[in-house]
């Protein structure tokens, strides 16, 4: 029986998208949760604005920048866990400041390393580190290969992190969600941008290449993965890398297909070469195997089959329908 009650517990890029949802389930275990927040100058918390008053309450929110290092340091020497999150993330913007991406992305990780003797790391991946599959499922045997400037980052911080464990010894476990979706993501994503022009109620949606199919994960479930992970068995979980994925993709033509059938029937659905990344920088197919997450640390995710994924799709949709004013912004590329 997963018991985090009590546990005091560091959540780097909790105003995100996933980090948002993290925290909300750690509070409800009862977990001491602080969270950390890009410091900006308008105090914005994120998504953490969507948690009830009675967690927010219960909450440690501190402003900082993992590429700061007397911030970081201080923050986990009062923490028993680190749950790493924050990231540079969206893969359009790492072609134009590449740099950025391995100062958040990378060093930010070392300087969360460098601090965490004793301590319990988890840091997030991403699928995107494999490119375009040699074979599918992919396990997490598979090579590695950047496709943009974004991923080159996330390899070279998940190479840093086994670095510390065969060097230092350190209690680090390494994530990699595949295609997280649900409440709360950014239009900079593809399904929060289908929906969003939906809703809009526009005849025509411009999206990029719909052919590109994705192992989608609902966000609940990749949240059940860090939780199982923070209370699994530390000698099978350490210096290990686990994929969290379902283990089936569906092409983002389905996907935009099944939106547009339920938000906006009229609509047409058109390709923008604007939003159609380079083609040697696009991933054509990822789909996971989970087998040895479920073996190390029992993990299994409850949306697992197309109609599942559909239900948590509308589920989705049901969110953006009632905050419409959460980001007015269109995708971009």
């Amino acid at each position: 029986m997963i018991n985090i009650k009590g546990k005091k517990i560091l959540v780097t890029g909790s105003e995100g998208f996933i980090g948002s949802h993290l925290v909300e389930r750690l509070l409800k275990e009862e977990a001491n949760v602080t969270a950390l927040v890009l410091y900006n100058f308008k105090n914005d918390i994120g998504n953490l604005k969507f948690l009830e008053k009675k967690y927010l309450d219960m909450l440690k929110i501190k402003f900082g920048d993992i590429r700061d290092v007397k911030s970081v340091k201080n923050l986990i020497n009062s923490n028993d866990v680190i749950l790493n999150l924050a990231a540079l993330i969206g893969i359009p913007y790492s072609y134009n400041a590449p740099s950025s991406y391995f100062e958040t992305n990378t060093i930010g990780l070392m300087n969360i390393l460098d601090n965490s003797k004793g301590k319990r790391v988890i840091h997030t991946s991403t699928s995107e580190v494999y490119g375009t599959a040699k074979y599918v499922p992919i396990d997490e045997n598979h090579s590695l290969n950047a496709q943009s400037p974004y991923a080159a980052s996330k390899i070279a911080a998940d190479q840093l992190a086994l670095s510390y464990y065969n060097s230092f010894n350190t209690n680090v476990t390494i994530i990699r969600p595949f295609n997280t979706f649900g409440p709360r993501q950014s239009n900079r994503a593809f399904i929060p941008t289908v929906i969003n022009q939906l809703l809009k109620n526009k005849k025509i949606i411009k999206l990029g290449d719909l052919s590109t199919k994705r192992d989608l994960t609902f966000v609940s479930d990749t949240v059940d993965g860090y939780i199982k992970c923070i209370n699994g068995n530390n000698n099978k979980t350490i210096g290990q890398v686990l994929n969290l994925g379902t283990g089936f993709s569906i092409s983002m033509k389905e996907i935009a297909e099944f939106l547009t059938l339920e938000i906006n029937p009229n609509a047409k659905l058109i390709k923008d070469h604007k939003r159609v990344r380079p083609r040697n920088s696009e991933v054509l197919n990822l789909v996971s195997k989970n087998l040895k997450s479920k073996k190390i640390i029992g993990w299994k995710p409850e949306y697992n089959t197309k109609k599942k994924i559909f239900k948590a799709l509308l589920k989705t949709v049901n969110f953006y329908k009632n905050n419409l004013q959460y980001s007015s912004s269109e995708y971009v590329i």
